[in-house]
């Protein structure tokens, strides 16, 4: 604690509990927040292209989870530094916007700031190396538009959304049935896509999952499918243009609001009770049954007794089905959610064209899949797999596929991938750099060196050597022109990322140069680094 005295002699402190408090300001403080970011960008590195590998994380409670998701391992890792927390949110801002990319946006941060403390090495103001970026950022991305291509398609051609969505599936666990996985999330986007304005609603994709039978078994059910079974054994498994009635209201005897209790104190009155109880069932049951309901579908449970009823009188019932996925029926069947039975109309029944149940293999599991929706087209990816890692990581997978095709559906731009992209614009910042006078040109040439780090991490990770691959396809770029020369990781014979067929959407390009600036600005303004005091 510092303490300082006025001029009558009476002492007041100055800054509560320093001495608790580490402090580190200037040139070491951005060598260490620099020093904190490039490691946790090392980690995901390796993880980078076809050829990257998978990384396992168990957390506190025992869990595990295998994945190569930039976002995953970054949000499972529980970083603790200050500025490791800036990538995390520089990854999951990526995951949000684009969907995917998560990895490759880390690896190009990491990269600018290892080229930034050269430069401050050098004795380079950061403010200037930051405006440097900025510039350098500006160029790129403006490159990146120039050697983008547009493609058409259409609801009968979705040839071009496959092969890119085939790229992000490439470097995922599931790659080994990348073509089949394309096919089913373009499918899935393509029916629920407006494509007069452009959009895509992702609420309407659901993606399920199973333990059980091989990752060849995933398909696309236009439906919904929901993990719950028929609540009574004897009822009709089956139900053909189902008229469903969505209740938010349980089947049990309406409970006063306040405290009450309830003397019986003869049998008389215990059979009055029972019998007044019945009569609620047997009218929640009529109401159901006279709005011309086929199927009821509850959002809580409901007693022994109205199950029973319910049989008796032929009416299939599913309880506890979820708030989200209650809503996700109502939108697909063009039904209304009925908080009362009261208010329960024909009008407000959904529509389907097939309910049923299924079981799997030798176990008790069974689902409910809802086919031929009225309304909307909402769809569910069903997927399958040995174990339940696996099924998790292909739900990751075919996330990033879902948000790259809808992402095209919204702009059809692409660039080429395997880090061509990435070298051209290098060399276009490199000769932009040239025609700035200041001390800026220092830090626009170390952005373009910077942008050298993702073919590199690609041709590392392939097992190819990194420095001649990459030097190669740079002077191979300068000579002819083509900007589609690109790191060869699946040793396919050929550079032209073209001819291979490897694309990525160019608004997921534009937005990994724009974020890791961004945060490089952001880590590089910081010159004072203030640490509270833990409590003892």
């Amino acid at each position: 604690m510092s303490l300082a005295f006025d001029e009558y002699g009476r002492p007041f402190i100055i800054i509560k509990d320093q001495g608790a408090k580490s402090r580190v300001r200037g040139i070491e403080a951005q060598k260490a927040n620099i020093q904190a970011a490039k490691s946790v960008a090392r980690t995901l590195r390796s993880s980078l292209g076809p050829k990257g590998m998978d990384k396992i994380l168990q957390s506190g409670d025992g869990d595990i989870t295998i994945t190569n998701d930039g976002a995953t391992i970054l949000e499972q890792m529980e970083v603790e530094n200050q500025i490791g927390k800036l990538l995390v949110e520089l990854s999951r801002s990526q995951d949000y916007e684009i969907g995917d990319g998560t990895t490759g946006v880390v690896v190009l941060a990491g990269a600018l700031l290892e080229q930034a403390e050269i430069l401050l090495d050098r004795g380079i103001h950061p403010l200037r190396i930051a405006e440097g970026y900025e510039m350098a950022c500006k160029v790129a991305v403006e490159e990146l538009a120039r050697v983008s291509e547009k493609f058409e398609f259409d609801e009968n051609n979705i040839e071009p959304l496959v092969r890119t969505c085939m790229t992000t599936l490439s470097s995922k666990i599931v790659n080994r049935c990348k073509r089949e996985m394309a096919e089913i999330c373009v499918k899935a986007v393509m029916a629920v896509a407006d494509l007069k304005r452009r959009d895509v609603n992702l609420d309407l994709i659901k993606v399920e999952g199973k333990v059980g039978g091989k990752l060849e078994d995933t398909v696309l059910v236009n439906g919904i499918i929901l993990d719950k079974d028929i609540s009574h054994p004897q009822m009709c498994k089956e139900i053909k243009d189902a008229k469903i009635a969505i209740l938010t209201c349980p089947f049990e005897p309406p409970k006063p609001k306040t405290k009450h209790k309830i003397d019986i104190d003869t049998a008389e009155k215990y059979e009055e009770l029972r019998q007044q109880e019945e009569k609620y069932f047997k009218d929640m049951v009529a109401q159901c049954k006279a709005s011309g309901a086929t199927l009821v579908i509850c959002q809580w449970g409901f007693d022994d007794e109205a199950n029973h009823m319910l049989m008796h009188e032929k009416l299939p019932a599913i309880r506890w089905v979820g708030g989200v996925e209650l809503e996700l029926i109502a939108i697909a069947t063009g039904g209304r959610i009925v908080p009362r039975f009261t208010e329960l109309t024909p009008e407000k029944l959904g529509n389907a064209g097939m309910v049923k149940e299924v079981a799997f293999g030798t176990t008790k599991d069974r689902m409910i899949v809802i086919e031929d929706c009225a309304a909307s087209k909402a769809v569910t990816i069903f997927v399958r797999g040995g174990n339940k890692m696996m099924i998790d990581e292909t739900k990751r997978s075919l996330h990033d596929a879902i948000c790259v095709a809808r992402n095209l559906v919204r702009s059809n731009a692409i660039v080429y991938g395997g880090g061509s992209a990435e070298i051209a614009c290098g060399i276009a910042v490199e000769e932009a750099a040239d025609k700035v006078p200041g001390v800026e040109q220092y830090a626009m040439r170390a952005f373009s060196d910077a942008l050298d780090a993702v073919p590199t991490a690609l041709a590392e990770n392939s097992g190819l050597p990194p420095i001649e691959t990459v030097a190669m396809i740079k002077s191979e770029q300068l000579k002819t022109k083509c900007s589609t020369l690109g790191v060869d990781c699946k040793e396919v014979g050929t550079n032209d990322m073209k001819a291979q067929g490897v694309f990525e959407t160019l608004i997921g390009k534009q937005q990994q140069m724009l974020l890791a600036t961004q945060v490089v600005k952001l880590i590089l303004k910081i010159d004072d680094v203030i640490t509270a005091g833990k409590y003892d």
